[in-house]
């Protein structure tokens, strides 16, 4: 643990116990045995996904896409129909990590922003590569966008977000949506410690490239799974950094400080308001990345849920806004 002084005393407590239990039980090496690293990756996080808000509703769904069916997790915090929808997309390097590991932020969001949410549970790399996911994050938000209301959700009203991995499927989903199907208007994006260029030498890169958690070579595994092709990686919908973002909807970004990936959202804030989108953004101070799946157990996951549940429902004029 590098660094002491700069974390937040309840993330490094939450950090430590996460490490100690690790420990016992330590993680097979994903390249030789990827299944089993999903496997430990689910043990350590499924408790974590325990406990936090009731809903009026929770089951999953399998939407039909042009990518193949998909199976999602519908969140509804009330029984009243036409909900607005936060389509959010879980993170874990494109190679692990479910809609169960987040499960509790996915409620936690649908009873902050008094929305419905619908998590795709999406096909994983190395086994499916880019763009694989991409076009399943994609079909499931266009067919909510025509065929919402046979859930009792609002089809005109769509936000989509992740975390990490998931918010770079949520901005190339945005990208890929705006290009094809631009009569469906997003009513923002919500981009959590987003990974949003296959380039890992940024300064936050090298400063916090071991010891905080997400490290340099486990990103740099998680591209070389995603995107086998280095070519590939260099293309905007795989690294949409790198694509033209003019005329997407409003931006909510939020950054964890202690974070390999911190540039990334850094970066993106500048090409966003460069092309003319609106964005709001607030770091972080002395968190990790992954931070968000600590409900309950870091004050400043809840802080985020909190600040992003209002920024959905001005998105989506609903009251509380």
């Amino acid at each position: 643990m590098t660094e002491i002084s700069r974390w937040d005393a309840e993330m490094l407590r939450f950090t430590r116990e996460m490490e100690a239990a690790a420990a016992l039980d330590p993680q097979p090496d994903p390249r030789r045995d990827v299944a089993g690293a999903r496997a430990w990756t689910e043990r350590m996080n499924l408790p974590l996904a325990a406990g936090g808000d009731a809903m009026a509703e929770s089951r999953d769904v399998t939407l039909p896409t042009a990518a193949g069916p998909v199976r999602c997790r519908l969140h509804r915090p009330v029984r009243e129909a036409g909900l607005p929808v936060l389509v959010f997309v879980h993170g874990g390097g494109w190679v692990w990590n479910s809609v169960d590991t987040h499960d509790r932020l996915l409620r936690a969001y649908a009873a902050a922003a008094g929305c419905a949410v619908v998590s795709p549970d999406y096909a994983l790399s190395p086994e499916a590569v880019f763009p694989r996911a991409l076009h399943e994050v994609a079909g499931v938000i266009r067919h909510l966008a025509a065929e919402g209301a046979s859930l009792g959700l609002d089809g005109s009203r769509i936000v989509a977000g992740g975390d990490s991995a998931g918010a770079n499927l949520a901005l190339a989903a945005a990208l890929l949506l705006r290009d094809e199907a631009p009569a469906l208007a997003l009513q923002g994006l919500l981009l959590n410690y987003g990974c949003f260029d296959a380039n890992c030498d940024t300064a936050s890169y090298a400063e916090f490239a071991e010891g905080y958690g997400l490290t340099r070579a486990r990103m740099r595994m998680f591209w070389e799974m995603y995107a086998p092709d280095p070519a590939e990686r260099l293309g905007p919908l795989a690294s949409p950094g790198l694509a033209s973002l003019h005329d997407l909807p409003p931006v909510l970004l939020h950054i964890a400080e202690l974070d390999v990936l911190r540039d990334d959202s850094e970066a993106i804030e500048q090409r966003l308001l460069d092309a003319g989108v609106a964005v709001e953004r607030h770091l972080f101070p002395g968190v990790v990345h992954g931070f968000l799946r600590a409900q309950g157990r870091v004050s400043k996951a809840g802080e985020s849920v909190r600040e992003a549940g209002a920024w959905l429902r001005a998105r989506f004029g609903t009251p509380g806004a």
